[in-house]
């Protein structure tokens, strides 16, 4: 059997879009199978969760017409299955949408399969939860839980005919995982072959990170045409090993270097790396060159999957406020903690903000100041001040937007370039739960 080809065009929601053409080029050109988005981080997740609730035809990747504009007719043409979870929260509008886009730019109309399970809300998975995290499911802060479901059921729509796989919240791997498995027919209980797809879709879910984008530090790993980073190809042969390349044409580099920090991003043990479908160990994996921008991996080996499903559950966390002033020149770190000391002493015991003094105490401090205070005032001539507070109450959170606003003419001297934000929070907590508690199912839109 030919080995199967997939490519991934996004690596989080946001991502560059003018990479997928050179893209789609490449996997027209090589005779690919598929193609990924991976769009869905978290926290994206409850936001989507948000947006549906306040628009129910809402909740879907934002980019979702600029992302299929450059891909869908090609990959109809060419047999190319598209699989994402730019679904998000609502796979459905989300499906709807791209039978939509398929008419207005006169293409026929895709076999579109839909995927579900991932949103828990019945009694007995809430029931579960409730006895797992007492203190963390205050029914009025809940907005979403979400359940990591896996490839058999991608898989299973492919098989079927299913031309564009859209779903929520799945494993990032299974993206890969189940159109290879449809490919090669694999069942869902070979866990070598599935460890092995599993890590070829790790390695391509975080997009340009493989191909030099997240690896890139100057002067010690210098990446060329970091303005035009290409995406990652991974081509699976029957028994599973995994070549890595990029788009033809594209800058960024995929090396051994590339695929061993990619191979290792995430990964809390490497002996027993968890997945719906399969725990993957790569304690032993060997990652080779072939020729210029393409890397072997091979020597992943595979343990059955395991019986429970990670759950992420959303909470509205308050209100988060963020203020920042800019002071230079003089003393200009002296005034910086000044205006801090003045903003603290005058919030009194309402809020207790975290404290940053960018460039000089930001990227290692914490959120309750310890790191912040144990730092001796330096000579900094060059700072920016960042407060931030959290609180239930919208009116007391806002009083540290005011507090700061204030420095202008409140002093100290010459600060400048007042900023000041407030949003809503989202918190979340991660557990686990029976995997038959969590059932997941396709179908094809109707």
């Amino acid at each position: 059997m030919k080995n199967f080809i997939v490519g991934c065009g996004a690596g989080f929601s946001g991502d560059r879009t003018d990479g997928i053409t050179p893209l789609v080029e490449t996997l027209i050109e090589l005779g690919g199978h598929a193609l990924i988005f991976e769009t869905l981080a978290e926290r994206t997740l409850a936001l989507a969760q948000l947006a549906r609730n306040s628009d129910p035809l809402a909740g879907y990747e934002p980019l979702l017409e600029e992302i299929l504009r450059p891909c869908l007719g090609p990959c109809l043409e060419h047999g190319i299955r598209i699989v994402s979870n730019f679904g998000q929260a609502n796979p459905q509008a989300a499906a709807r949408q791209i039978r939509r886009l398929a008419h207005q730019w006169n293409l026929r109309e895709p076999r579109i399969a839909v995927l579900d399970g991932d949103r828990l809300a019945t009694s007995a998975q809430i029931d579960y939860l409730r006895h797992t995290l007492p203190d963390s499911l205050d029914p009025d802060r809940i907005v979403c839980i979400n359940a990591y479901q896996g490839a058999t059921e991608i898989a299973q729509a492919i098989r079927a005919g299913a031309e564009v796989v859209v779903t929520g919240r799945v494993a990032d791997p299974s993206l890969v995982v189940g159109p290879a498995m449809a490919h090669f027919q694999w069942p869902e209980d070979d866990w070598h072959r599935l460890a092995c797809a599993t890590m070829a879709g790790h390695l391509l879910e975080c997009g340009t990170q493989v191909t030099g984008g997240y690896f890139s530090v100057p002067g010690l790993k210098d990446i060329p045409g970091m303005d035009c980073l290409g995406y990652p190809i991974a081509t699976i042969d029957q028994e599973g090993d995994v070549v890595i390349e990029k788009a033809a044409g594209t800058g960024g580099r995929v090396d051994v270097r590339t695929v061993k920090e990619q191979i290792l991003y995430e990964v809390h043990d490497p002996a027993a790396y968890h997945t719906p479908d399969v725990i993957a160990d790569i304690s032993r994996v060997h990652v080779s060159p072939l020729s210029s921008n393409r890397v072997r991996v091979s020597g992943v080996a595979g343990h059955p999957r395991p019986d429970m499903l990670k759950v992420n559950v959303f909470l509205r966390g308050g209100w988060l406020a963020e203020a920042e002033i800019s002071y230079f020149g003089l003393q200009a770190e002296a005034r910086a903690r000044l205006a801090a000391d003045t903003v603290c002493r005058r919030l009194g015991s309402a809020l207790k903000p975290r404290t940053d003094l960018i460039g000089v105490s930001s990227i290692l401090n914490d959120d309750v100041g310890q790191l912040f205070a144990a730092t001796k005032p330096g000579s900094a001539r060059d700072v920016r001040l960042r407060m931030a507070a959290t609180h239930d109450e919208k009116r007391v959170a806002e009083q540290l937007l005011r507090e700061v606003n204030a420095l202008y003419t409140c002093g100290p001297a010459g600060g400048g370039g007042v900023r000041t934000s407030l949003k809503p929070r989202l918190n979340s907590v991660s557990t686990l739960i029976p995997r038959d508690l969590a059932p997941a199912s396709w179908s094809f839109l109707p």
